[in-house]
């Protein structure tokens, strides 16, 4: 999550951010004037943009703002989203020839603890998720990452929290981070390694210019940063062939460019990683209508979801991507 003054601002002077009214219903976006749907751009092919809607949704009428992250139900046909603010969201969005063209809002819960109190030390930024792609309807998991406080905590799809996993030791001392709004931004799944994670910023125990990523066994690996200044990893995801694609998003000021990477990367059993692949960057200085881009989910195939995070503000907007990558050749 940014700084909310520090973006109000940074919008105002950039002019790359419609201070419009925000719509009551889904309606397509130009990402940029210079790619339409279906063009390819670097290792990307565009297929569809969406704008939501600030609404309320679902009986509690929680309102479709600040999400930092999504996960894929195949068994359910569920797009879910979490806020920084400890909401959930269930979402079905609607594709015409594998292009993204509407999104249905089904359901919202307040996520709680296993007594129904809404839950604490919320800002919540990553998520993935369990059992989703198993033939296997009802037995979803919803796992979450959090700054402020850090940790990951396993859900039920209706926001009802199931346990806590124990983290490694360098990412349970919370002076180890840059501050609480720079822990753990993203979690992710992968078939062979297990729940991994890292922190938005490098640990102050680690090397500013690398990524290290953990495993909840204990297992970590280390690659650069993107070079952007500030780059800072705001989601991971696996792809179909074990590789994981890597967004980072790199906001300095006001007054220079926003920059949305991803890069793909594929981790060894003995900690090392195979030479990192840059797929895509998305920089607002080249005409690219940039927000506050910090999560994803992988759909089926090579085909992936990516979200912005509007910080609830009417000079941002929560856009909706949907992108296929290209696989290495």
């Amino acid at each position: 999550m940014w700084l909310k003054k520090v973006v109000t601002v940074g919008m105002i002077l950039l002019g790359v951010y419609s201070c419009s009214v925000q719509p009551l219903i889904v309606r397509p976006f130009q990402f940029s004037p210079a790619h339409m749907v279906g063009d390819k751009f670097m290792q990307v092919t565009l297929q569809g943009s969406l704008q939501l809607p600030s609404i309320k949704v679902g009986k509690d009428k929680l309102k479709i703002a600040g999400l930092s992250a999504l996960a894929w139900d195949e068994d359910e046909d569920i797009l879910y989203a979490v806020s920084d603010s400890a909401k959930l969201f269930h979402l079905r969005p609607i594709f015409k020839e594998n292009e993204l063209v509407d999104v249905k809002f089904l359901q919202a819960f307040w996520l709680r603890n296993p007594t129904g109190k809404r839950y604490s030390y919320h800002d919540t930024e990553g998520l993935a998720i369990r059992h989703g792609n198993n033939g296997v309807k009802g037995d979803s998991e919803l796992i979450i990452s959090f700054e402020r406080q850090p940790r990951i905590v396993s859900f039920t799809p209706l926001g009802v929290q199931k346990g806590l996993a124990y983290l490694p030791e360098e990412l349970r001392i919370i002076s180890h981070y840059q501050n609480d709004n720079k822990m753990l931004e993203a979690v992710m799944l992968h078939p062979q390694f297990g729940t991994i994670t890292t922190s938005e910023y490098p640990l102050r125990i680690n090397n500013e210019r690398e990524i290290v990523l953990y495993n909840l066994t204990g297992q970590r690996w280390t690659l650069p940063r993107y070079f952007a200044k500030n780059s800072a990893v705001v989601a991971l995801e696996p792809m179909e062939d074990g590789s994981i694609l890597i967004l980072e998003r790199a906001f300095v000021s006001p007054m220079e460019p926003v920059i949305i990477s991803l890069r793909n990367v594929r981790l060894n059993t003995d900690g090392s990683t195979s030479k990192v692949r840059l797929v895509s960057v998305f920089d607002s200085s080249q005409g690219w209508a940039v927000d506050n881009f910090e999560g994803m989910s992988h759909h089926r195939k090579n085909f992936f979801f990516i979200i912005s995070d509007n910080n609830d503000l009417s000079v941002q907007r929560t856009l909706l991507n949907y992108i296929e990558v290209q696989t290495r050749h």
